[in-house]
């Protein structure tokens, strides 16, 4: 069979170039592609050195080709790396494409699942908006999309609203967060079986598709672990910093230290605003002052000193935090519970990591923020 060039280029304009939200033709990437008979040779350029990234490029590549053109095609990469134009001085700011109407993306992550990290998303959240931020919420765990549950909107659809002649999405709005989830777009029961390069692209369509309007804070709840969706999204957006969440077990902690190595290694490069530790002790009602640390004791903590990353707070094992969860209202909105007052110092410590880490944000800026969440001083603003 011979393979036509024309058909190499249409297969390939399928998988997404993480970082510019455009696929490996349009993006450039892609700079040439020879075909012989049944062998197919693509010339590929790519600004990260890293070696994961360079055999998962050229395994979607061989793939897409094998799948959608010709299954027998024998097919060669040449990877060539060029750096990246640097189109900043900070040192903080990744490779992304910007969205002015967003000033702050904080990304949520964790090592491991089910340590809380989307209960922490959901909460911090509603803490931001009550301080009289705006605020939205990304739900990135496009294999385990929590958030429709979490705010009460499993049956919401996002519509369609045009914006300077171009469709986009509308986010589902709850207690004044806005939310885009995978979850919105499948059916409860029904399982997301996706490979990286679709996962990857579905998110970069709710990011640079939809009409999220001035926000200040956007929250990207990750997915667990260390993979495809983490670099994808690192990689297409200009994140301010990461929150680690973990719990003080052994396992999470062994998880959680590799997360934090992911963001601050040399490919990744995204500042670690710090680490929350959840489920850090339990108090029974009957018992105020008694703490039970059934996970064990301030191992986040302890974590956070040894990585020399900041320690934000810990979130006691309660009860209504998991109710509130599930019933679909999140437990930092009840007014004068343990739980509202635990977020609301998070909270405030995570903006002031924020407002630290962004040497580019104007001191009126800075001020605004933090007189706004409370915050007693901006470390590293004069």
């Amino acid at each position: 069979m011979k393979i036509e060039k024309k058909d190499i280029l249409k297969a390939l304009e399928t998988i997404t170039v993480a970082g510019e939200g455009k696929n490996m033709v349009e993006s450039g990437a892609v700079t040439n592609v020879v075909t012989f008979a049944d062998e197919v040779v693509v010339d590929l350029v790519l600004t990260t050195p890293a070696m994961h990234i360079k055999k998962r490029a050229e395994d979607d590549i061989r793939k897409t080709i094998q799948d959608l053109v010709y299954a027998d095609a024998k097919v060669k990469v040449n990877i060539k790396i060029e750096a990246a134009p640097k189109t900043t001085t900070d040192a903080n700011t990744i490779k992304g494409k910007n969205i002015p109407s967003i000033k702050n993306i904080i990304a949520v992550a964790s090592g491991k699942g089910g340590v809380g990290k989307s209960t922490v998303t959901a909460n911090l959240a509603v803490t931001l908006a009550k301080m009289g931020f705006s605020v939205g919420i990304l739900d990135a765990d496009i294999y385990g999309p929590s958030m429709p549950i979490m705010f009460d909107v499993e049956s919401a659809k996002p519509v369609s609203v045009a914006v300077d002649g171009k469709s986009k999405m509308k986010p589902v709005e709850s207690y004044g967060i806005k939310i885009l989830s995978i979850g919105f777009f499948t059916a409860p029961s029904q399982a997301v079986i996706w490979r990286g390069p679709m996962a990857s692209k579905a998110l970069n369509q709710m990011i640079f598709d939809a009409d999220w309007g001035e926000l200040d804070f956007m929250l990207l709840d990750l997915p667990p672990g260390t993979g495809d969706i983490h670099l994808s999204i690192v990689q297409s957006l200009p994140i301010t910093g990461v929150v680690v969440v973990s719990t003080p077990q052994a396992v999470a902690l062994a998880d959680a230290k590799k997360g934090v190595s992911m963001f601050m290694s040399d490919a990744i490069n995204v500042p670690v605003l710090g680490i929350i530790e959840n489920m850090a002790y339990f108090t029974p009602e009957e018992l105020p002052s008694n703490k039970y640390y059934i996970f064990g004791k301030e191992g986040a903590k302890n974590l956070a000193e040894d990585l020399q990353v900041p320690f934000l707070g810990e979130v006691p094992i309660v009860q209504s935090i998991r109710e509130a969860g599930d019933y679909g209202r999140p437990a930092a909105m009840q007014t004068g519970s343990v739980i509202e007052t635990v977020f609301e110092e998070i909270t405030r410590n995570v903006v002031q990591e924020v407002v630290s880490r962004n040497e580019n944000l104007p001191p009126t800026e800075a001020v605004k923020i933090t007189t706004m969440a409370g915050c007693s001083a901006v470390k590293g603003k004069k």
